[in-house]
C-alpha cells in the first residue's frame, strides 16, 4: 500500500500539477487525511517546493459550529472565511484539493445554515475561483479514502479502508507500471474524441432514457469540446481521475426534463432520485426523494444557478462505472456517468478572438454564476443522445456509450 501511495503522490505532484512558475503549494484536506497529506508535504519538499500551506477541515468541528451558530452570524464569522485561498492564488500557487467524503455527518444540520455557510465559503475566495476557472493557476482535485467513507461503500468488510484505497488507485491507473504515461496515453485518446465532436459542429443534443429524461440542450456557436487536461498547454490534470469530454451549453435554451442517475453529495449532504424541469433554459420545477431542501438551496443560492453551465460525456463502459460501485463522491461518480452542471461555465469552452468579460460571454450563451458550479449525474446504460449537426442528425450515444 505504501508503494501505491508513493506512486499516487508522484502522479499528483509531477503530472497533475505544474510547478514551472511557482514554488508554492496549497493543500486542502479533511482532518482524517492528514497522515497522507504529510507524505505529500515530504515529497513536495524534496522537489524543492518551499512554501506549503495546509487548509485542514475537521468535519465534526464544522458540524458543531453549524449546530450552535446563529444563521445571521455565519457571514461575519472568521471560521467560514477562506480568503487565504485568494492570497495563495495571487502568489500563483498550485492547489491540491484532497476530496474525502464523510457520509451523513451533516444530516441533522439545518439546511439553510448549511447553504449559507457554503455560499460564504465561496464568496470569500473569489480571486481563487477566477484564476481556477481561467487556468491562471494549476490545480487538481483528487480522491483519498477515510474509514467512514470506506465503511459506507464496503459495510461488511474489515479491510474496507484498504479496499477503497486499492479501488481508487486502480481507477486512477496508479497500479500501472507508469501512471504518468498511462494518463498521457488516455488523454491523447480523449483529445481525439473532443476533436471528433468539434468537427460535427453540434447545434443541439437530445437526451432520452428509461428514467424519464427527455431533454434538449442547445450548444452555442463556436463551442469547443475539452478533456480534463486541455488547460491550454496540457501541463496539468485538474481532476484525478477523469474520463470525460465536456463543453458548455447555451444556457438560454435548455428544454425538457432530466432525472438523476446517481446520488449527488453536496458538501456532505446527499441529494438522491431528483429531477429538474427546464423551460427557456431555466429550472422551473424540481423534486427529490432525498435532499430536497439542499437541492432547493443550490437553486436559490443565486439566479444563474437555475441554468446549466456544463455538458459532459462519459461512457457507461468506463473504469469507474465498471467497478459497479456508487461512491457518493461527485469527483468519482461524475466520471462514471454523463453529467451536467448547474451554474458557472468554463470560459475556454467557446472560441473567441479576444478575451471576453463575463457579460460578453453570457451574450454568447455561456452561463456565469458567482459561486455555483454543481455537477450532477444523468448517464444510464440505456441513455441515447441524438445530436443535430452540420451533417444532419447523428446518434452520438447509444446504450450509454459513444456511437461515433
Amino acid at each position: 500500500m505504501e508503494e501505491l501511495e508513493n506512486k499516487y503522490i508522484e502522479l499528483l505532484l509531477k503530472r497533475c500539477l505544474s510547478f514551472e512558475k511557482t514554488k508554492s503549494l496549497f493543500i486542502s484536506c479533511k482532518k482524517q487525511n492528514e497522515g497522507f497529506v504529510q507524505k505529500i508535504v515530504e515529497y513536495a519538499t524534496n522537489m524543492g517546493i518551499d512554501d506549503i500551506y495546509i487548509d485542514s477541515e475537521d468535519v465534526y468541528e464544522l458540524k458543531e459550529k453549524l449546530l450552535n451558530i446563529d444563521i445571521n452570524d455565519i457571514e461575519s464569522d472568521k471560521y467560514f472565511d477562506k480568503s487565504i485561498w485568494n492570497e495563495y492564488a495571487i502568489k500563483g500557487a498550485s492547489f491540491l484539493m484532497i476530496e474525502s467524503e464523510t457520509p451523513n455527518i451533516l444530516d441533522d444540520v439545518d439546511k439553510e445554515k448549511f447553504n449559507r455557510a457554503i455560499r460564504t465559503n465561496k464568496k470569500t475566495r473569489q480571486i481563487f475561483r477566477e484564476k481556477e476557472t481561467t487556468y491562471q493557476i494549476s490545480w487538481c482535485i483528487a480522491a483519498y479514502p477515510n474509514e467512514l467513507w470506506a465503511k459506507s461503500i464496503f459495510p461488511n468488510d474489515e479491510d474496507a479502508y484498504e479496499k477503497l484505497l486499492k479501488v481508487i488507485c486502480e481507477i486512477c491507473m496508479v497500479n500501472t507500471t507508469n501512471p504518468i504515461e498511462s494518463w498521457n496515453e488516455y488523454l491523447n485518446t480523449a483529445r481525439t474524441r473532443a476533436s471528433q465532436l468539434d468537427s460535427l459542429e453540434i447545434k443541439s443534443l437530445n437526451y432520452k432514457n428509461s428514467l424519464g429524461t427527455d431533454l434538449k440542450i442547445v450548444m452555442p456557436k463556436n463551442h469547443v469540446w475539452k478533456s480534463v487536461a486541455d488547460d491550454g498547454d496540457g501541463t496539468m490534470i485538474v481532476n484525478m481521475p477523469s474520463y470525460e469530454v465536456f463543453s458548455a451549453p447555451d444556457y438560454r435554451y435548455t428544454e425538457g426534463i432530466v432525472y438523476s442517475s446517481r446520488p449527488l453529495i453536496y458538501a456532505g449532504s446527499k441529494i438522491d432520485e431528483f429531477y429538474l424541469k427546464f423551460e427557456n433554459g431555466k429550472v422551473v420545477d424540481f423534486g427529490a426523494k432525498e435532499g430536497y431542501e439542499t437541492l432547493k438551496g443550490i437553486l436559490e443560492g443565486e439566479e444563474q444557478a437555475k441554468y446549466l453551465g456544463e455538458v459532459a460525456l462519459v461512457e457507461n463502459d468506463s473504469p469507474i462505472s465498471n467497478t459497479g460501485l456508487v461512491f457518493g463522491s461527485t469527483l468519482l461518480d461524475e466520471n462514471a456517468s454523463c453529467h451536467l452542471a448547474l451554474g458557472n461555465a468554463y470560459p475556454d469552452c467557446i472560441k473567441t478572438d479576444t478575451k471576453k468579460t463575463d457579460e460578453e460571454l453570457m451574450e454568447l450563451g455561456l452561463n456565469h454564476a458567482d459561486i455555483t458550479h454543481v455537477d450532477f449525474m444523468i448517464g444510464t446504460p440505456d441513455l441515447t443522445i441524438e445530436a443535430e449537426t452540420n451533417k444532419g442528425k447523428i446518434l452520438i450515444f447509444k446504450d450509454g456509450n459513444f456511437n461515433i
